[in-house]
């Protein structure tokens, strides 16, 4: 056999034991390129690096057995695409900031959805449950709620005291107003907890969801027992809403981890769990952006605004409006593009 053909016959045999791998990164790189990156599964996008990694190794020993030329030229204008593609230049800031709004934050909510149902209906059985118990004897109270957040007020509290609380402007002796700022922090903490206990299986995070939802009902037993069950609820929705549903969002983040640890399916476990981690992350950013916004609803809010119905409207158009962005506003697959 003469040395071209012989070039001609390796080269073939070359290109037939490598050609399904090229082809899979051109089609992977061709989407990505024509901004339909979530068209991809997760598996397809952890795989890019391997496959990347395989055409630069093709691409070496291509050029050091001196293969035909049109193969190496193929080759190098893979691997460079492929380069751009993974490490390429980052794009602006306020596009990667308008992408993260526009689609990146509202699309990792909807997958997380059935996580965040659960974490929902965590927080309202242990509401309903605390409520119950309290009710039917308030000496569960003390066993529920923590002493620096009851600040020494509790079943023993007469309605007017209670009362004042909810209207005392901020004042420092009022229990609400130090039941306000007890409660943020507490929030965001339970929050924080709920995300990075979720690689144990997501108990721990069922079990804080739980928790929260039983200082709630607790509280709420307390004062629906003096008459003042509503006036209770509306100074709470002024921040609340936002705040509950950051925790649960925060819990289904959690969860979705501790799904991907017990569960992984097809995929690795460190796969499974990296996907859900991506997710997980945007979705955490977006707690602590929602926990920022409580904060200056809370902090005006129970200042400023003393009626009952305000409170109530601004609580019900802050939770209306995370659901209508969530999960009703349209959203393109990339803004970028």
């Amino acid at each position: 056999m003469s040395a071209a053909a012989s070039s001609q016959f390796a080269s073939a045999r070359f290109r037939e034991a490598r050609t399904v791998d090229w082809l899979e990164l051109e089609q992977r790189i061709r989407e990505i390129e024509r901004g339909r990156v979530r068209s991809l599964s997760d598996e397809d996008l952890l795989e890019l690096p391997v496959l990347y990694r395989a055409a630069l190794s093709s691409l070496s020993v291509a050029r050091e057995t001196s293969l035909d030329a049109d193969l190496v030229a193929y080759l190098e204008a893979l691997c460079a695409r492929a380069y751009f593609v993974l490490y390429g230049v980052q794009p602006p800031l306020w596009r990667r900031l308008a992408s993260f709004f526009g689609a990146g934050w509202p699309l990792a909510l909807r997958s997380l959805a059935r996580e965040t149902l659960i974490a929902v209906l965590m927080m309202t059985l242990g509401a309903v449950a605390a409520y119950c118990l309290v009710a039917s004897d308030p000496s569960w109270y003390h066993s529920i709620v923590p002493g620096d957040l009851a600040g020494g007020r509790g079943p023993q509290s007469s309605a007017a005291e209670l009362r004042a609380g909810l209207y005392d402007g901020g004042g420092k002796e009022g229990m609400l107003g130090a039941f306000a700022t007890y409660l943020f922090t507490h929030n965001a903490q339970i929050s924080l907890m709920c995300f990075a206990l979720g690689f144990a299986f997501g108990v721990p995070t069922l079990l804080l969801l739980l928790y929260n939802g039983c200082i709630l009902g607790a509280f709420m037993a307390v004062f629906v027992s003096k008459g003042l069950g509503l006036p209770l609820a509306a100074w709470l929705s002024i921040h609340g809403t936002t705040e509950l549903f950051a925790i649960a969002i925060a819990g289904a983040a959690g969860l979705r981890i501790g799904m991907a640890v017990a569960f992984p399916g097809r995929l690795s476990r460190t796969a499974a769990t990296a996907a859900a981690g991506r997710t997980a992350a945007f979705a955490m950013i977006g707690v602590v952006l929602m926990l920022a916004v409580a904060g200056l609803l809370e902090g005006v809010g129970r200042q400023v605004i003393q009626s009952d119905a305000v409170r109530v409207a601004i609580g019900g158009c802050a939770l209306l409006g995370w659901l209508l962005y969530f999960y009703v506003m349209p959203v393109r697959e990339t803004v970028d593009g």
